[in-house]
């Protein structure tokens, strides 16, 4: 096996992963990544945009109130505080590195507004392919950084603790070759988990893998039950389903049935602009009363389609449905993961040397239903709060010696399609929009089952995490944001906790529980 020392390893290369990467300057920096540097991630992918209170109209405090009133009760406030408070600094900071965001006619920052958001303040790039600008400018920016060494189309096995419990190094296959990375300093930037479920606008590369490395160090995670559903997924054959932004409705698109129907005025005040929980479950309630929901941009965006909104239109026509003169067929499909590994102010795991930032990470700022166009701009203050945090660190102490002579590596393995697509289609049946206990027990058991049956690998992994958000959402016996039970429609005031789960590797299964203290108003 080869070894390579490194100061830290970052996983991942989405926003978040080369935010911090570029924030360790002087640090000798190898980021590893599934797929190719500006690919594969779900960054890549993001239409919408990056929301900044940065107009004079607008403040910091009003973005956090707007955050903490999505969030459901969940959100944390002083984390909320830190994410609006250094919104401007995160923009400049992608400006300064060349990021190309949309002007208006005067040289500004074009601001929109969104679902949820009381005033306009969320700046795109490209139009709607703001996530794939943001990537190319901070890979740009890591690719000349001398410090930075890049390993695509690699895959992170294993994260080794030291005698105390400390992280010690990870094992790397990058092709042909088996890398063992000494070093004090691993930064989760791995994504989220929207491949578990059949129907998402997640890459391929959204298995959780972040969250399953966590798992069998033991770290504690937090808020797996949260789970968003985009509303607006292009309804097609695609795998994942094209998503259709969230900005048309902030440009003034309805949401319609067959019959011409605004299903969303009778449903909530804001009816297309009500916070995405309760817009999603409105599209699925369409759906399973056997409605057809599309989204009607014809009027509000009309011929200026292809120049406003190119990646949904170039979608859309590819299916043959033309967005200028017909609604676009949609449906509900898994976004973003609200939960993931438990994280403080600065990205710190509760396992030393481990850090976790993104969408794997759980830092309390999304709480139960995330606030649209806040992730780009967690992975941007959080990913460089995380490369701050690293600056600290005593580089001198000796790595750990590797340690892998005789060790089983099927990790690499690909899993059974078969028992992919049985789990993926368990998670959206029975841990989708809205839940029950009865079905909530199914998947445990099935989940359980593949895990007990499993070998070492990529399949277990896969069933162990399904198993952990499915059990995090049994415990949670309320609808609360994202989270719907239908045997438990109203909210729990004495609920108003986050949820820590946390693998028993000598009992072999999950603990869950609920945190003691409410979270704070």
């Amino acid at each position: 096996m080869e070894i390579i020392v490194a100061d830290v390893v970052v996983l991942g290369s989405g926003i978040a992963g080369l935010s911090t990467a570029l924030e360790c300057a002087g640090q000798k920096v190898h980021v590893i990544t599934k797929a190719t540097l500006v690919s594969g991630s779900s960054s890549v992918w993001a239409q919408g945009g990056l929301a900044a209170a940065i107009a004079d109209y607008d403040s910091p405090k009003l973005h956090a109130a707007d955050t903490l009133h999505a969030g459901a009760g969940l959100s944390e406030p002083e984390v909320t505080e830190v994410l609006t408070e250094e919104a401007r600094d995160a923009v400049q900071f992608l400006a300064d590195i060349g990021t190309r965001f949309d002007l208006d006619s005067d040289g500004n920052f074009e601001l929109a507004r969104e679902a949820a958001h009381a005033h306009p303040r969320v700046l795109h790039a490209n139009k709607d392919a703001t996530g794939r600008e943001l990537v190319r400018a901070l890979a740009l920016a890591a690719q000349r950084a001398p410090n930075i060494t890049i390993h695509e189309n690699a895959r992170a096995l294993k994260i080794d603790l030291d005698a105390n419990g400390a992280v010690g190094g990870v094992v790397v296959v990058e092709g042909d070759r088996l890398i063992f990375f000494q070093t004090r300093a691993i930064v989760l930037a791995t994504g989220g988990a929207g491949q578990l479920y059949r129907y998402t606008t997640n890459p391929p590369e959204a298995t959780a893998d972040g969250l399953a490395l966590a798992a069998r160090l033991g770290a504690v995670m937090s808020d797996l039950e949260f789970v968003q559903f985009h509303p607006t997924a292009l309804r097609s054959v695609h795998d994942p389903l094209p998503l259709v932004t969230e900005a048309l409705r902030g440009a003034g698109a309805h949401l319609i049935d067959e019959t011409g129907q605004r299903f969303m005025v009778p449903i909530h005040p804001a009816a297309e602009l009500a916070p995405r929980d309760i817009v999603a479950r409105g599209v699925w309630s369409a759906l399973a009363e056997g409605r057809t929901p599309a989204l009607d941009a014809r009027a509000a965006v009309g011929e200026s389609f292809p120049e406003r909104f190119p990646t949904v239109f170039n979608g859309c026509m590819e299916i043959g449905i033309d967005p200028r003169r017909e609604p676009i067929p949609i449906v509900p499909a898994a976004h973003y993961h609200m939960g993931g590994v438990s994280v403080d102010l600065d990205g710190r795991s509760s396992v030393s040397g481990l850090w976790a930032c993104g969408e794997v990470s759980s830092t309390g700022v999304h709480g139960a239903n995330r606030l649209a166009s806040n992730s780009l701009l967690e992975a941007v203050v959080f990913g460089k709060r995380v490369g701050q945090s690293i600056l600290g660190l005593d580089h001198t102490e000796p790595p750990l010696p590797n340690p892998y002579h005789n060790q089983d590596f099927r990790l690499a393995d690909d899993p059974d399609p078969g028992l992919v697509a049985e789990m993926r289609t368990t998670m959206w049946d029975l841990v989708g929009l809205v839940r029950n206990e009865a079905g909530l027990l199914e998947a445990r058991t099935r989940f359980q089952s593949i895990y007990e049956t499993a070998g070492p690998g990529r399949l277990r992994d896969r069933a162990r995490i399904c198993w952990a958000i499915t059990e995090a959402a049994r415990i949670r016996k309320e609808s609360r944001g994202a989270h719907y039970r239908r045997d438990y429609p109203e909210l729990n005031s004495e609920l108003k906790r986050h949820s820590r789960t946390r693998w028993d590797s000598t009992a072999d299964t999950w603990a869950v529980e609920f945190e003691e203290e409410l979270v704070p108003l």
